[in-house]
């Protein structure tokens, strides 16, 4: 019998050798590798049902490290190779390294644990057509009108006139109550119907119903309102002035879920950039002995700019690189550190959408279960608000993915003019550090409910491992 590959013209075998082509990670799996690819799927799931604000995930980040053995660096007088620390910034951003072989240098992997939303506006509170309400405002880049007939959830901070601390928490438990705003109904929607989609919701539209049975005193105006506030008052001790000094943020009330008859895909709030997130700490708390110190970045603010003490554009980075030194003993700078130093910027990217085709170059767009994407520049039109890879480091991270046999791709994020969007690598490269893009392509980027593929979480967490043990 002629062999398969004996069959194949001069022309055929040249168009292999020369021509890119990726095809699904899904048909190299073996029976081991599809079961830990689902596996880590329901890890993701389980990590992102406790991860609905950017506070709820750092918390839940700090507990997963504490279980493997990782101290506060606040707590420790010295630093030698194989400790392992952290250090939490104000609730919203915490860092976590792995002391290498040669200290004097990072393999640094960044990601942001803040999501689009709606948080509370400093009075929020009112009454109207015999409903209390809350106004909110967005956070981030929505499209609104996928927040309206949505059931949402309450969570966050407050203090309290005396000083006292507050964790609120509605609506993610079964038998909770959920929040909602109401559409206009198709019927008298005429006139709505007409508008720009920027414009069918805007956002002084955005009024979060919480509250419908009045008090029975005819004296009282707003007898919901009161009747919210005595609940709240009851529960947490709140008067309305203490919304002033109160973080409080609206989510989708919903549990991330498989998608497909075959659940390959996952779907659920958030995953821009928490998926990102959960892949790296996977892959650091299973680092031993790194070569350079291995370092995750899980930083906020991230959908409004990166700007505040929480965000990438802060010196959260330089001041915990500032300390590591001085526990480890070096002579090097922070500054020097971090410029000898390599980073990722790990984030999603668009996936090419089977519907909205048009906006993406099928060339250069990533797909859906082809590895994860490392992505020379993100921004937008001329390359603006982007970090733009030196062709060096391109060629250190395909070795590295194909040295490791991690499937991987490449793309833009839609075609030239059409939009685009930032990561945090042009503030993780302004330190010297090379720094590029690397995380899963979605569809429905900054909805209520994005879609991954299992096989591209599973791919990124291989990436960010290969990447911080290397």
């Amino acid at each position: 019998m002629v062999k398969e590959t004996e069959k194949k013209s001069k022309n055929k075998k040249l168009e292999e050798k020369l021509f890119y082509k990726k095809e699904s990670m899904w048909l190299d799996l073996e029976d081991k590798e599809f079961k830990s690819v689902m596996d880590f799927g329901e890890k993701y799931k389980e990590f992102m049902a406790k991860s609905k604000t950017e506070r709820l995930c750092i918390k839940n980040i700090q507990e997963i490290l504490e279980k493997e053995g990782f101290k506060n660096i606040e707590d420790v007088k010295s630093l030698k190779k194989g400790d392992r620390v952290f250090k939490n910034f104000k609730g919203k951003n915490i860092i976590a390294s792995v002391i290498g072989n040669n200290p004097e240098v990072f393999r640094l992997v960044g990601s942001h644990v803040d999501s689009p939303r709606l948080d509370l506006k400093p009075g929020p509170l009112y009454q109207n057509a015999e409903v209390a309400l809350f106004q909110s405002h967005y956070y981030g880049g929505i499209k609104k009108f996928h927040w309206v007939n949505t059931p949402l959830e309450m969570h966050g901070v407050a203090f309290t006139k005396k000083g006292e601390y507050l964790e609120i928490h509605i609506g993610d438990k079964d038998d909770d109550p959920r929040f909602i705003i109401p559409d206009l109904l198709p019927h008298l929607a005429k006139e709505q119907m007409k508008k720009e989609a920027g414009k069918i919701i805007e956002g002084e539209d955005l009024n979060i119903i919480c509250g419908h049975i009045p008090v029975k005193d005819k004296e009282i105006k707003d007898r919901v309102k009161l009747n919210v506030m005595k609940y709240l008052n009851e529960k947490y001790s709140l008067i309305e002035e203490d919304f002033i000094c109160a973080e409080i943020e609206f989510v989708p009330a919903q549990k991330p879920v498989d998608i497909g008859f075959d659940r390959g895909l996952v779907g659920a709030y958030g995953q821009d950039d928490r998926v990102c997130a959960f892949a790296s700490l996977m892959a650091i708390i299973e680092i031993k002995n790194p070569a350079h110190t291995a370092t995750v970045f899980f930083t906020d603010k991230e959908e409004t700019g990166s700007y505040g003490d929480t965000g990438a554009d802060s010196f959260a980075l330089m001041n915990f690189t500032d300390k590591y030194r001085n526990l480890a003993s070096l002579k090097q700078s922070p500054w020097e550190i971090l410029e000898k130093s390599k980073s990722i910027s790990a984030d999603v990217t668009g996936a090419m959408d089977p519907t909205f085709s048009s906006v993406n170059d099928p060339q250069n767009v990533s797909y859906l279960g082809k590895g994860v994407s490392i992505e020379k520049y993100g921004g937008g039109g001329g390359k603006y608000s982007t970090n733009d890879a030196h062709a060096e480091y391109m060629q250190y991270m395909r070795n590295l993915a194909d040295r490791n046999s991690i499937p991987w791709q490449t793309g833009e994020m839609g075609k030239i003019d059409i939009g685009g969007g930032g990561t945090i690598a042009m503030l993780l490269s302004r330190y010297g550090m090379d720094c590029v893009d690397a995380g899963p392509s979605l569809l429905g980027m900054h909805s209520i409910c994005e879609v991954t593929s299992k096989a591209d979480i599973y791919a990124s967490y291989l990436l960010y491992r290969a990447f911080l043990k290397e």
